[in-house]
């Protein structure tokens, strides 16, 4: 049961992590074609904050802050998975991508260079990273969430709700957390890098490639072929299930 709440401390909730609805609909909305509207994540995000402050529970010894940022990010995907504004080209992309990858670590035991990749795919390098530029915004749906066809594990970011304490979703939480710490402790260094400064320190890709030294369309190229290669590495170590 979550807590009662005054009207006045409800407000005042909302009001003190709108700043994190913008933040967060600002860096998926980086991600999307430009015809995606920022102002329409926001609404969209302020309705996922206004249901986590209304079901939130401290008793489960999560952080208001997290379980906010869950589901913010959770209605923003869900609004994005309704609208299939990913065209079909890019999915069959970034399934190519990713079987590549796990064809040459299937076939050389280590993590693959992007030459290899490219090789793989019969892509010039130039080719390779347009495509890792075309198939970005499919990462919001395909690591970050549940994507359309199938049952998605938010890896990044695995918070449950109720079940939470569940024996079943705490073993489960821990071997995702297993699995991601060995495929990223994979992962060439500038990629844990990028990872690391965007997911953990909440940098922009701008901020990012002020760091690395790189321009900020290679650092969001890297970024896309490190997820690609973190859902290659997850779904042949535990695939995903198919159909409820």
């Amino acid at each position: 049961m979550s807590p009662v709440r005054t009207q006045e401390e409800r407000e005042r909730l909302i009001l003190e992590h709108l700043p994190q609805v913008r933040l967060i609909a600002r860096r998926i909305h980086e991600r999307l074609p430009e015809s995606v509207s920022l102002e329409d994540l926001v609404s969209t995000g302020t309705v996922g904050l206004i249901s986590a402050i209304d079901h939130f529970d401290p008793s489960h010894n999560v952080k208001l802050k997290t379980y906010a940022e869950y589901k913010i990010r959770g209605a923003i995907l869900d609004s994005l998975r309704g609208l299939d504004w990913a065209p079909r080209q890019q999915r069959r992309k970034s399934k190519q991508i990713e079987a590549a990858i796990a064809a040459i670590e299937q076939r050389e035991q280590r993590a693959p260079s992007e030459e290899e990749i490219a090789r793989e795919l019969g892509l010039t390098m130039e080719e390779y990273r347009e495509w890792l530029v075309d198939v970005r915004g499919l990462n919001i749906g395909r690591l970050e969430g549940n994507s359309p066809d199938e049952e998605g594990r938010d890896l990044l970011k695995y918070i449950s709700d109720d079940e939470e304490g569940w024996p079943n979703r705490i073993l489960e939480r821990a071997e995702l957390e297993r699995l991601l710490s060995q495929a990223i402790s994979r992962m060439p260094y500038v990629e844990k890098t990028i990872l690391a400064l965007y997911y953990h320190e909440e940098l922009t890709l701008r901020e990012i490639s002020r760091i690395v030294k790189l321009h900020e369309s290679r650092v969001s190229q890297l970024k896309s072929q490190a997820i690609l290669r973190l859902r290659a590495f997850i779904e042949k170590k535990w695939p995903p299930k198919r159909g409820r």
